[in-house]
């Protein structure tokens, strides 16, 4: 068992420094790793020697205890980053989790807006007044690149190449990643940028892209509340959330076919299990158009 906390306690220095991690995530999954190893221990299994079976099993224990499938896929995520990070190490020679899926009953799944409700939304600002061609232009990115909302609030006017066609964003931890963004996209928000923006500031000056009053940047809860607006104006009865636009973004390419590993880089996830929770959604709207229109449906 010291042997194990001294690997835990190297592995938390691993998410801290190399994979940049927050506190917040690095406690979760220690919280995580240690539940499973006082499981093993009881079972008189080390790190070693604990099988694909064993995790099978401590899953079962987690639903014992009543703890919902969000809970289990957590604890998997974390528990596949770690036994990554041992099988790397050469700590052991293989990794257990490898072949265990992720629980897919009960997941809190993301409210994902169709692709005719997404250009309801993007085509609700008026764009003959500054704000709503402003607006215009944050919405489309938002979509465009998958965009948490954090992230475009601090967008700065030279983060966005236009010529290219890319945006740069700094998500968690400040890590860099550049997106490309589609040609609609591009031309609304350089529209915005030449002849809308210059309205707005007035006499202020701003290194941001997106401004309020006085030059200050856009505030999320702005932004917020101008997208509860819009949805309301494009009769979207689904319950929006900040991340709807992003959510939409993956489920999206991913039904176009894109490749998961590309997605999980353009959204900036850490770990690809963060990313398959819009394969399960997929799956889930694929299943709904089978039902609804095979021929031998029950």
């Amino acid at each position: 068992m010291e042997q194990a906390k001294k690997i835990i306690a190297q592995y938390h220095d691993f998410m801290l420094i190399e994979k940049r991690l927050s506190p917040k995530t690095i406690k979760a999954y220690i919280h995580d790793i240690t539940s499973f190893l006082n499981f093993i221990h009881i079972k008189k299994k080390t790190l070693t020697t604990a099988d694909n079976n064993l995790i099978k099993k401590y899953l079962k224990h987690l639903s014992s205890k009543n703890l919902n499938a969000k809970t289990k896929a957590r604890t998997l995520i974390s528990l596949r980053g770690f036994y990554k990070y041992l099988t790397n190490e050469k700590i052991i020679p293989k990794n257990p989790t490898k072949h265990i899926d992720l629980p897919k009953t009960e997941l809190n799944l993301p409210n994902i807006l169709s692709i005719k409700e997404i250009s309801a939304l993007l085509s609700a600002p008026d764009t003959n007044k500054a704000k709503g061609a402003r607006d215009s232009a944050m919405l489309e990115l938002l979509y465009a690149a998958g965009l948490r909302v954090s992230e475009l609030v601090k967008v700065k006017c030279n983060d966005i190449n236009f010529d290219a066609g890319f945006i740069k964003v700094y998500g968690k931890n400040s890590k860099e990643r550049v997106i490309p963004i589609g040609l609609l996209a591009q031309k609304k928000t350089n529209e915005y940028y030449r002849n809308i923006r210059p309205l707005l500031l007035k006499s202020h000056s701003s290194v941001f892209m997106f401004t309020a009053r006085a030059g200050k940047p856009m505030s999320r809860q702005g932004l917020w509340k101008n997208i509860k607006k819009y949805a309301a104006l494009s009769k979207i009865e689904k319950n929006i959330t900040p991340h709807s636009l992003r959510h939409s973004f993956a489920t999206h390419l991913l039904k176009g076919g894109a490749n998961i590993r590309a997605v999980q880089v353009m959204l900036g996830h850490a770990d690809i299990s963060t990313t398959q929770i819009y394969t399960h959604v997929n799956i889930t709207y694929l299943k709904k158009i089978h039902e609804k229109f095979h021929p031998r449906k029950l």
